[in-house]
């Protein structure tokens, strides 16, 4: 079924076979699971069981660093849980949260008190997304330059790697606006949404769709703004597997805001990229030139669909005018391969010739030995 949805798309479509066809582990090579010892086994079963995408990332980094950012995930991610369980009184989880790391030393503690869903308003959403992704990016990055695979300064600057975090972050919620909805769960900013209506869940009736989207717009704007601080920070890297860990995410994201923009969908169902294009998105973004180039694609997309009557309009407008005239720093990783529209149109004839010759040959065959029998 994917590769009939990529017909149409030359490039998706060669670079899913290739995927398929052993592509995968140049970008993100198999594990060794049988060196591990019973606990580093234990900690990779629940990191695929949480997240297989970001597992994927995880275990494709060199040498020790993809065990410590394998537990340094799995426990932020726990913290994750606590800090988004609506059903827990601040009272009570302040003091969760701060004893946290005492409880890690503990193997039989258990957190089981949560109650059925209570919607709550999320008041601090800058400070919320610092704390829950923010910090993450600026864990990783000094975690890099500890370990000498970065330079020092990857890990000094906050404010970058804070912005890889926070792209991160604002892009999920606002993908996720039905699913936390239907979940109890409010995370778009108040100081946004109130503009347009008295409740957040409004958004979801037929009537409220047009400002729905033009909240949409303006929450897709604001994230956008990290833009420049992630090229930045992508640069810096050296160190192939701790590239391809940070571009791969930030370029599905930036494709997923650009599906999501101007976007209705957003408010009836699921808004996804397309197997083909996650795969050629992760094929390609393996050094800097290449990963601009899909950014610039995507700013196109959206600069392309802004709506004239849109409130954000200038602001969009703006802050793409300054990703694409933002200088590329010299980078370590410029390599990228590239293939004609005609190569690939090529490629998926033949693979479709091949595709009709083996139909063909297998229903001759059954025909024989249908005969045969009789």
């Amino acid at each position: 079924m994917e590769f009939v949805k990529c017909l149409g798309r030359p490039e998706e479509f060669y670079n899913l076979l290739r995927f398929q066809m052993g592509g995968r582990r140049k970008v993100i090579p198999k594990m060794d699971q049988d060196s591990l010892s019973s606990s580093l086994k234990t900690c990779y079963k629940y990191l695929n069981q949480t997240s297989r995408s970001f597992a994927a990332v995880i275990e494709a980094l060199d040498g020790e660093m993809r065990h410590a950012v394998c537990i340094f995930y799995l426990v932020l991610r726990a913290l994750d849980t606590l800090e988004d369980d609506m059903t827990i009184s601040v009272e009570k989880k302040v003091p969760l949260l701060h004893n946290f790391h005492s409880y890690l030393y503990e193997p039989d503690w258990r957190y089981m008190d949560s109650k059925e869903k209570d919607r709550q308003v999320l008041e601090d959403f800058p400070t919320y997304c610092h704390y829950v992704a923010g910090l993450v990016g600026i864990g990783l990055s000094r975690l890099f330059s500890a370990s000498e695979l970065e330079d020092p300064l990857v890990g000094e600057d906050v404010e970058c790697a804070n912005s890889m975090g926070l792209f991160l972050q604002k892009t999920n919620i606002i993908r996720d606006y039905l699913e936390d909805q239907r979940e109890g769960r409010e995370f778009w900013p108040q100081e946004v949404w109130s503009k347009y209506v008295k409740k957040l869940g409004d958004f979801a009736k037929p009537q409220n769709i047009d400002l729905a989207v033009k909240c949409l717009n303006e929450l897709i704007t604001n994230a956008l703004h990290h833009i420049p601080d992630v090229i930045t920070y992508l640069s810096r890297l050296r160190n192939q597997s701790v590239f391809n860990f940070c571009a791969i995410p930030q370029v599905m994201a930036i494709a997923t805001l650009a599906a999501c923009y101007n976007n209705q969908q957003v408010f009836k169902g699921v808004v996804k990229i397309r197997k083909g294009q996650a795969v050629t998105l992760m094929m390609d973004a393996t050094n800097m030139p290449a990963v601009k180039a899909i950014i610039y694609q995507y700013m196109e997309e959206i600069y392309h669909r802004i709506p004239s009557s849109d409130p954000s309009s200038g602001k969009t407008r703006q802050i793409i005018y300054t990703i694409r005239t933002q200088n590329l720093p010299n980078c370590q990783l410029i390599s990228r391969s590239h293939y004609s529209p005609i190569y690939l149109s090529f490629v998926v004839l033949l693979a479709a010739l091949s595709w009709q010759y083996l139909s063909t040959l297998s229903q001759v065959t059954e025909d024989y030995v249908q005969t045969g029998e009789h």
